[in-house]
Parts: structure tokens; sequence; C-alpha cells
């Protein structure tokens, strides 16, 4: 069949993405290796070289894989988990489905490289356990707990006490006290509802989440001695972890990203300036000069 050099072109790229993509499900397939999930990546895999094969026919060149990008989705599989990589990869790959819909009347075959493509991620992913997703819950609660509670307390000790110190310190001291309160609140809410999960894990995943948060929101307040300039920064890592995690359960569980990314920002700054406010008022009231 002959081909004009623009679509010769388009079709080498997709040709080098699924030969890439072949080798990033067979990495990841290692690291289930004897489970079912493995059998399923490596099918998939396999179905990959296939469409590898398929384009090959009609460009009649070899094309060597993107190194770079198996890497890549390999350690966010490892890392931050399969599902998520799994989608951000397949995201990516629905740029190719869309040219493939633009050369099935070119290449009758093509329909089926478009059928099988629109299989890979449901079939992946109806047989995925993850726990990261499971405990999902108890992480969000975690951190949406901190970040609005200790932001906003430490926007008030900012104005209240202006010792970085002292505000590092009292932070904390409240911070590590609630988040023991919050993993407990968690475990009996868990348990009262009688949720299919562990409830001690559940409760672990929102402790973790908060202790973690508290350091990152604390940490400025331990590196410059403004305190004004401390909470700034502080308020940047907020957003930022806002920003993070919920790219990652947007992409991971197709919530909408752009709604809860700002919904968040905007409560926690709602909530940061109005505790910075009544810092304010106490220190004035009570006369606070340190």
């Amino acid at each position: 069949m002959d081909l004009n050099e623009s679509i010769l072109k388009k079709i080498l790229k997709i040709q080098k993405t699924e030969q890439t993509e072949y080798f990033v499900y067979r990495n990841l397939a290692k690291k289930f290796n004897g489970t079912a999930t493995a059998d399923v990546l490596n099918r998939i895999a396999n179905d990959e070289l296939g469409h590898h094969n398929f384009w090959k026919k009609y460009t009649q060149q070899e094309v060597k894989p993107n190194k770079w990008v198996i890497w890549f989705y390999s350690f966010l599989g490892r890392f931050l988990g399969l599902t998520f990589s799994i989608k951000l990869m397949e995201k990516a790959e629905e740029r190719a489905q869309n040219f493939y819909t633009q050369i099935v009347e070119a290449i009758p075959e093509a329909k089926k490289i478009i059928a099988e493509e629109e299989t890979h991620e449901n079939t992946l992913i109806s047989l995925i356990d993850e726990e990261k997703l499971k405990y999902a819950g108890a992480i969000v609660l975690g951190l949406n707990d901190a970040l609005v509670e200790l932001t906003g307390a430490l926007a008030g000790l900012t104005f209240a006490l202006q010792n970085t110190r002292i505000i590092a310190l009292a932070g904390l001291i409240t911070g590590i006290a609630a988040s023991f309160s919050m993993s407990a609140s968690s475990y009996l809410s868990a348990r009262a509802e009688g949720e299919g999960k562990d409830h001690l894990k559940s409760a672990v995943y929102t402790g973790i989440a908060y202790i973690i948060t508290v350091l990152l929101l604390v940490a400025p307040y331990l590196i410059f001695t403004n305190p004004f300039f401390a909470m700034i920064i502080t308020i940047a890592i907020a957003i930022l972890i806002i920003f993070c995690f919920n790219y990652y359960i947007s992409v991971a569980k197709d919530y909408s990203f752009k709604s809860r990314f700002l919904e968040m920002v905007l409560i926690n700054l709602v909530v940061t300036g109005i505790t910075f406010l009544i810092g304010l008022v106490i220190r004035e009231i009570f006369g606070i000069n340190i």
C-alpha cells in the first residue's frame, strides 16, 4: 500500500509507541510474577507487540523503543502503583487511537487494533486490587484534615507568636497529637460502618498521611527565621501537596482533577485566612509579644 510521507511518519511514531509499551507491560508483569495480574500484563504486552508488528507491515522499518519511557512508567508502577502508571500511559495512548480512527478507511485492518486498545485498560483495572487505592479514602482523610487544620493553626500561631522556633514546636506538638486522634477516629468510624477492609490498617494510613503532611508544613519554620516568609512557603507546600495528590487520584480513579483541586485549595486558603486573623486578634487582646 502506498502511504504519503506524513502518514508514514505518524505510523512509525505509533509503531515505536507500541513497542515501547510492550516492554513497559513486560517490566510491570515481573513485579507481579506468578499472579493473575502478571498473566494479564503479559497478555497485553503480547497484544502491544502484535500491534507493533501490524504497523511494521506498512512501514517496512525497524524502530527502537524509547528507553526513557520504559524506565519512567516502570518506575511509576513500582512506586506509585500499577493502576496510576497504566492509566497515565493509556491516556497518552488515546491520542494514538484518534489517529487510528483517521486511517481506518485507508487501512481497514486498523479496526481490530482500535478494539484491542480500548479493552486494555478496562481488562487490566478490573483485575487489580491495589492497596494504595483501596485505602485512598483513609489517606484523603489524613491529608485533608492535616492540611486544613495545621495550615490554619500555623497561620494563627505565626501572627500570635512571630517566633519560628516556637511556632514549629507548637505546630509539631499539635500536629502529632492530632494525627493520633485522627487515626483513632478513623479506626472507630471504620468499625462502626462495618466497611469491608482492615480497620487498623485504614487508621494507620490516615495517621501516616497526617504526620507526613505535618512534617512538610512545619519544615519552613525550622528552616527560615522570618515567620511570615515561612508561612508563605508553608501555604505553597500545602497547595503543592493538594495538587500532587489530586492529580494522582484523578488519574487512578478517573475523578475530575480541576474541581477537586480548586475546592481543596479554596477551603485551605479560607481557613488559613480566618485563623491568621484570629491570631492577630488574640495577639492584640492579650498583648502577647515574644
